[in-house]
């Protein structure tokens, strides 16, 4: 076939051009084995139709696969959990398993689970293809649930018109979390609660983690266990299709946090030797687990694995109308040894035989299938290693990811904040850090996620104040450390979107510096939910600190929004002066100003620019984001003629400060 576009442009690929053309040819190869008669992908992918518990006119009927099963019974409230022939799976071809009730023998809520057995062995299974699971309050036990309403969810909104020159501006939520409440939030508390507060910040994307059900809420979402299942200790079904449909109704995307890299070891809740083998969904030996996050790894070569999956992704899309995912642990997909210790610095790392070309393969069908259930689709990609071709185009020969996250970034400023004194912060090294990125795909800038929440780290308002935070948020304190870090969080979050490729995202909370961590209930803290929620009425003080960082995320979001300035391309920078710490740039008619020097303000600050009118539109200084009022926002500086015949400009540029001129 013809070279892919990304390998043309770039040159250091071009030894490797055999293995990239040899990754497009297996996918292709794999996809015409999977559809056989079918014609698309988006035809093929649709197991969840098939498979799991379904409802016709005159009866229930159960599928289910599991090739290793020698017998398989429906056990339940009916059949006061015991197994009962009446009750007994009919095998079918191809590891295929099938029972078909009379109507009366289930109704909405009644709880099941298959008795499994093998041969040497039985147990309970959770269905694999179950779509509600519930656990009981008093025995921990898990038990799929069935879920048959009287009156099923009618939508009432499209699915917002997607501009051709969309920018997602994504913010990542836990719904659980979502609460300043000692508990679990709801889907419901969600949608009343923090959609309008999202919907007024600006954001026109928001992104669901830990949607799939998952056995240990602690996990955070990522031991996946019911892969089809709504984690039911945030609501129901229904309730997550509100949550969605209310979003659509205020023109915000709903994405979903993705788990295909791997699955939760647990036996009876999850697929884990479901059938009495450890290799039915996963690799066969110590290559099915995974050696850092102690789970499952899936077997990407079986072409029963990959419908599993890729039915999954037509699942969300179509059942609960999500526009979209972003797809966790991608570089654990696509190294065989999870791209664990590696630092990624040879191009021959992509290529050495380690990659995983089965899970490549069903990334790319994936991304295919994502845009055919829906050419609006978001795709992103959560990926470190810098895989060339990830996020380019599948018509480009990529691996057709809309987005990849740009997880450097936050890397870079918690590494800065945390071995580098202010005073020696190297603007050079920010521009380079932040603006590079491969020609070829789009990225999604952040200065901090979920990740450097978590207990272990600690977010970017927490590595600036540290404990100060405690003592001195209030209005009335004046406090160095506080002033200081105040200033650097609005630069820091400034220059991330003001660099930014395709994107921007935001964690809950951080927009107004929420203090402290995040740690789930567990045994080591007593089972408490201190730390696993966001106190939101921080930011709602008015004699509190945290309203000012709320008051400049809020401006600016709908700023770069407005103004679409994310859309415009970065210029090289007009001033990069690492000895001042001093960085202007271009971005369209905008001219980004940034002063990281904590000590120096500068005075008459010289340099060149395209000539016309300046007036400065947004400020880190304002005293509404809770800044010091040091620059005239009223007065328009305009151009002139400098020693060498070129227009410049001089600014008065305050320490610790940014702000954005626009030309007139």
């Amino acid at each position: 076939m013809k070279y892919p576009v990304y390998l043309e442009n770039d040159a250091y690929l071009q030894p490797f051009a055999e293995a990239i053309i040899g990754r497009i040819n297996r996918a292709q190869s794999k996809e015409k084995e999977l559809l056989g008669d079918k014609n698309s992908l988006e035809e093929f992918a649709v197991g969840f139709m098939y498979y799991g518990l379904h409802k016709q006119k005159k009866s229930w009927i159960l599928r289910e696969w599991a090739p290793n099963a020698t017998r398989i019974y429906l056990v339940g409230e009916f059949s006061n959990w015991k197994t009962k022939e009446e009750f007994a799976f009919t095998k079918k071809e191809n590891g295929n398993w099938e029972l078909e009730l009379p109507l009366a023998t289930l109704k909405h809520l009644d709880l099941y689970k298959l008795h499994m057995c093998w041969e040497g062995g039985s147990d309970d299974r959770i269905p694999a293809w179950a779509r509600r699971v519930v656990q009981d309050e008093q025995t921990h036990v898990f038990n799929a649930q069935v879920w048959d309403p009287p009156k099923p969810y009618k939508w009432k909104n499209q699915t917002p018109e997607k501009p051709k020159d969309f920018v997602p501006l994504v913010y990542e939520a836990h719904v659980g979390m979502a609460t300043e409440e000692y508990k679990v939030g709801t889907f419901s508390e969600f949608r009343k609660k923090m959609l309008p507060g999202i919907k007024k910040s600006g954001y026109n994307t928001i992104q669901l983690m830990a949607i799939q059900e998952h056995p240990y809420y602690g996990s955070f979402g990522y031991h996946v266990s019911s892969f089809f299942a709504v984690s039911s200790r945030f609501g129901t079904p229904d309730e997550l299709m509100e949550l969605i449909d209310d979003a659509h109704g205020m023109g915000i995307f709903v994405v979903m946090d993705m788990v295909h890299s791997h699955a939760v070891k647990n036996e009876v809740e999850g697929i884990s030797r479901y059938d009495g083998t450890l290799y039915q969904f996963f690799h066969e030996g110590t290559r099915g687990d995974h050696p850092a996050w102690d789970s499952r790894c899936f077997d990407y070569g079986k072409n029963e694995v990959l419908h599993f999956l890729l039915s999954n992704c037509k699942f969300w899309l179509t059942e609960y109308q999500f526009d979209g995912f972003r797809f966790d642990g991608v570089t654990s997909m696509l190294y065989k040894d999870h791209g664990l210790g590696s630092a990624f610095t040879e191009y021959k790392q992509y290529f050495d035989g380690n990659q995983d070309d089965d899970a490549i393969a069903y990334i790319k069908l994936a991304n295919k299938l994502i845009h055919q259930v829906n050419p609006d689709a978001i795709s992103i990609a959560e990926e470190m290693s810098g895989m060339p071709g990830l996020a380019t185009p599948a018509e480009h020969g990529g691996y057709g990811f809309d987005y990849r996250l740009a997880m450097g970034i936050p890397d870079y400023w918690i590494k800065t904040i945390k071995e580098t004194r202010l005073e020696f912060w190297n603007v050079g090294d920010m521009f380079y850090n932040l603006s590079n990125k491969r020609a070829d795909e789009k990225t999604i800038h952040y200065a901090e996620s979920h990740d450097q929440a978590l207990v272990g780290d600690k977010t970017i308002i927490f590595w600036l104040m540290d404990k100060e935070m405690y003592f001195n948020m209030h209005v009335s304190h004046q406090n160095i450390v506080v002033d200081n870090g105040i200033a650097l969080h609005k630069m820091i979050r400034l220059l991330t979107i003001a660099t930014a490729g395709n994107g921007y995202l935001n964690f809950m909370g951080n927009e107004f510096g929420h203090p402290e961590w995040i740690d789930f209930p567990g045994r080591h803290n007593n089972w408490s939910y201190h730390y696993a929620r966001r106190q939101w009425s921080l930011a709602k003080n008015e004699e509190l600190r945290y309203r000012f960082l709320n008051s400049f995320d809020r401006e600016m979001i709908g700023f770069f929004k407005r103004r679409k300035i994310i859309q415009k391309s970065v210029g090289y920078p007009r001033v990069q002066n690492a000895s001042d710490q001093i960085l202007i740039f271009e971005r369209g008619k905008y001219l980004f100003v940034f002063n990281f020097n904590p000590f120096q303000s500068f005075t008459d600050y010289a340099f060149e620019v395209t000539q016309g009118k300046y007036q400065v539109v947004l400020d880190t200084d304002n005293p509404a984001f809770g800044g010091f009022a040091r620059q005239d926002a009223e007065y328009v500086h305009e151009t002139h003629e400098n020693a060498f015949g070129n227009p410049s400009l001089r600014l008065y540029i305050p320490s610790l400060t940014a702000f954005v001129l626009e030309k007139k």
